[in-house]
């Protein structure tokens, strides 16, 4: 969506590890999925090697995460955009972001993959980014 010269993704900004257990919680439920309590969404983000948060005017509107061994493997783990937001780009911002995240930071020297699961209905998205739907999930290998 493009308002005058300027694009609704130059309004998001793209924040590393802000995330609170109450914001995470509140977009996944929002969202669809499951309620957790907020010592378990706590544990969740330390867990994680990143969390991004898309921030547009203050208001978180989405979010991404990426788990894995932090060298080799990484996954992408709920890439969520609220749904007045969805279909102008900032689910790819928060997906390419964590993509250039994991090649930046991958110790093989040769390739990394990066793999996710999609929710149902949603396997496109990712196609478009380059990544193959795969009986379990999706997976992207990409040379470093």
């Amino acid at each position: 969506m493009v308002y005058g010269e300027i694009s609704i993704k130059d309004k998001i900004e793209l924040i590393d590890n802000i995330l609170t257990p109450e914001d995470f919680v509140k977009l996944r439920v929002t969202t669809g999925f499951a309620d957790i309590p907020a010592p378990h969404a706590r544990k969740v983000l330390q867990n994680g090697l990143l969390n991004v948060s898309a921030v547009k005017e203050g208001k978180l509107i989405g979010m991404g995460r990426l788990v894995g061994d932090g060298a080799m493997y990484w996954y992408l783990q709920e890439i969520i955009v609220l749904p007045e937001y969805q279909g102008l780009g900032i689910g790819t911002m928060i997906v390419n972001h964590l993509v250039d995240y994991a090649a930046k930071n991958s110790s093989t020297g040769i390739f990394t993959t990066i793999g996710g699961v999609s929710a149902k209905g949603k396997e496109g998205f990712y196609e478009k980014l380059g990544f193959e739907v795969i009986p379990n999930g999706i997976q992207k290998m990409i040379e470093i």
